[in-house]
């Protein structure tokens, strides 16, 4: 089979690009500085929500489905840098070439991976491909909107129409999946700020899960699995996830 990627990022302000970029006393915390940046923001927009290029990557959790079973980990450690994060997800694509499969991957984590490898310097070749090497990417890449190599499933399910956009908790939800469980972004950079990123990575960890699932149940839908394939990767997923001893699983399994 090919092998399946479901991505998620979390992120916080980056405080380093909003310093260089604005001016700032030395002693202006970094609290102080992504406060007059949400701020900022929410005078110009009505929303405290942040540029792309003005994200930092806290964490990455994927999913990875391929014939040797399920897996599902955050990249890197709690001690590694936002640029090693990067850098082993585009290996990860380097190696495998996977199908990425993402909720709103397209609109927020794609680009804003784009930029920090970009301001990190992190070499992506595989995933900018686009025919020059590999004559397969000029009809089929990880970068046209309606190619497959990469599915938002947002994306799509809305049929590319903002409008109709669904949050995946709901969606989740709606399919009989447990969705979020107690944490979402807005929480974030409060959690990174106590110094909380395990819990962040936890709950991105559930998010792909989700993704996942929700995955399979399009993957149903198009007809692609039977009834009978879908039930079994349904089961796996729950058994693969009872062999994880972390807390955020138990808890994930029970709300199941």
């Amino acid at each position: 089979m090919i092998p399946v990627l479901v991505f998620d990022i979390e992120t916080i302000p980056d405080v380093a690009g909003l310093r260089a970029l604005q001016e700032h006393p030395a002693t202006t915390s970094d609290a102080e500085v992504a406060a007059a940046a949400f701020a900022a923001r929410r005078e110009r927009t009505g929303s405290d929500f942040l540029p792309h290029h003005l994200h930092r990557v806290a964490a990455i959790s994927c999913v990875f489905r391929d014939d040797e079973g399920f897996r599902v980990r955050s990249l890197g450690t709690l001690e590694e840098a936002e640029p090693k994060l990067i850098h082993d997800f585009f290996r990860i694509i380097d190696r495998y070439t996977p199908q990425l499969v993402s909720w709103n991957g397209s609109g927020f984590d794609l680009p804003v991976l784009h930029y920090r490898a970009m301001i990190h310097g992190v070499t992506a070749s595989r995933y900018w491909e686009m025919g020059d090497e590999d004559r397969d990417f000029k009809w089929n890449n990880y970068l046209s909107r309606y190619h497959t190599r990469h599915m938002d499933l947002m994306d799509l399910l809305a049929l590319y129409t903002g409008r109709a956009n669904a949050p995946l908790d709901d969606l989740a939800k709606l399919c009989g999946f447990p969705g979020k469980l107690g944490v979402d972004g807005s929480q974030v950079w409060t959690l990174f700020s106590e110094g909380r990123l395990k819990e962040i990575r936890d709950y991105c960890e559930t998010d792909v899960v989700n993704t996942y699932l929700v995955y399979c149940r399009f993957l149903l839908m198009r007809g692609v699995m039977t009834k009978e394939s879908y039930e079994e990767e349904v089961a796996l997923v729950r058994s693969s996830l009872a062999e994880l001893d972390a807390p955020h699983w138990k808890e994930y399994l029970a709300a199941w």
